[in-house]
């Protein structure tokens, strides 16, 4: 394959784990089966497709001339249940809401992640030079997932059995967009401990994204990824719970929630990708400690210092967990000094096992 460019790794990332898919697919319910097969089978196609795009991560349309540098350029794609990208073009920045309730979802939750971007982060869109959000939904049939494939956002609708529509929760398309802000900085390699921080650092903005809309408190939130997701059979609250990781659902279909919540019970597997979305636990209960410590709003300080560390530079493609907290402990002291701020930080990582010295 012709060597890469840009630099930037080539990486597919879905909001639902391939292990959640792989247990559906094995049921013998048809209706639960079919399109879990089908969405693994699609997931496969994509991701290959990815790896062999030759030039990664280049922004696939150029800002518009004269575009302002403090406003989104949206557009929505309707791929009409089939699967090619983008698909037909519905909505374009500056259009009035129409009628599909799911194209309304995605135009406003790309607006909701460029904003808390810009306004909390001085960045302007993903790659921080005004890439324009794109979005394709209705992608497929009975889709179980949403990804972002390095150019842009696509959206499953579900299957209506376990899965919804997936632009309900806006933390799954602030999860699936702030893959492209990792991929623009920090770029980690999508494997194991830089894997489940890649998965973490989107959980972490998803949250935030989610919260800011909502005007949240980090102590009114309830640090739920992909809340409103499931579907009523299901028992279980959402994807994964940032507060209680490994609590998010336990389900006759689905099984239990396998995520840790510290390094005592780090997942070590050779299957998704060695865990990243089941790892991704440790750094997101980390995260949550230091913004429920910290009151407020979580992208005021905690979130400052978590993408201080994310676009400094410093953080290495292959960074290990103890890589990414010694870098927190130093980010918090130079962003804030000595104070709480420092200390939720060290007690954080302290919580989950991870060190920050040594």
């Amino acid at each position: 394959m012709t060597a890469n460019p840009t630099g930037f790794e080539p990486v597919f990332c879905t909001i639902v784990p391939p292990h959640v898919l792989d247990t559906l697919a094995q049921s013998q319910d048809p209706a639960l089966a079919t399109p879990a097969r089908r969405s693994l089978e699609r997931d496969a196609i994509e991701r290959t497709r990815r790896h062999l795009t030759t030039v990664i991560g280049a922004p696939a349309v150029a800002p518009p001339k004269g575009a302002a540098a403090d406003k989104p350029h949206r557009t929505v794609y309707d791929a009409r249940h089939r699967t090619e990208l983008p698909g037909r073009k519905v909505r374009s920045e500056g259009d009035k809401p129409g009628k599909d309730a799911t194209v309304n979802r995605a135009y406003a939750g790309l607006g909701a992640t460029f904003e808390l971007f810009l306004k909390s982060y001085e960045r302007n869109s993903i790659d921080g030079g005004g890439l324009p959000l794109n979005a394709t939904v209705h992608y497929s049939e009975d889709y179980n997932n949403a990804f972002w494939n390095g150019e842009q956002m696509v959206f499953g609708d579900g299957d209506g059995e376990i899965f919804l529509d997936f632009t309900i929760p806006v933390d799954v398309i602030g999860h699936e967009l702030t893959h492209g802000v990792t991929q623009y900085t920090a770029n980690l390699t999508y494997f194991g401990q830089p894997g489940a921080l890649n998965e973490s650092m989107s959980d972490v903005f998803g949250a935030m994204i989610k919260q800011y809309t909502l005007g949240q408190t980090s102590t009114e939130a309830d640090w739920l990824i992909g809340a409103g997701l499931l579907a009523p059979r299901v028992t279980g609250k959402a994807l994964r719970s940032m507060k209680e990781p490994g609590t998010a659902y336990d389900d006759d279909v689905l099984g239990k929630d396998p995520q840790p919540a510290d390094m005592d019970h780090y997942v070590r597997t050779g299957r998704d990708n060695g865990g990243v979305h089941i790892n991704s636990g440790i750094p997101n209960r980390a995260f949550y400690l230091v913004a429920e410590a910290l009151g407020g709003h979580s992208w005021e300080r905690a979130g400052q210092i978590w993408y201080a560390v994310l676009t400094g530079g410093e953080l290495a493609q292959d960074a290990s967990f103890t890589d990414f907290a010694k870098l927190t402990v130093a980010a918090a002291r130079q962003k804030f000094g000595d104070g709480e701020e420092l200390k939720a930080v060290v007690d954080a990582w302290t919580t989950v096992k991870v060190p920050t010295n040594g």
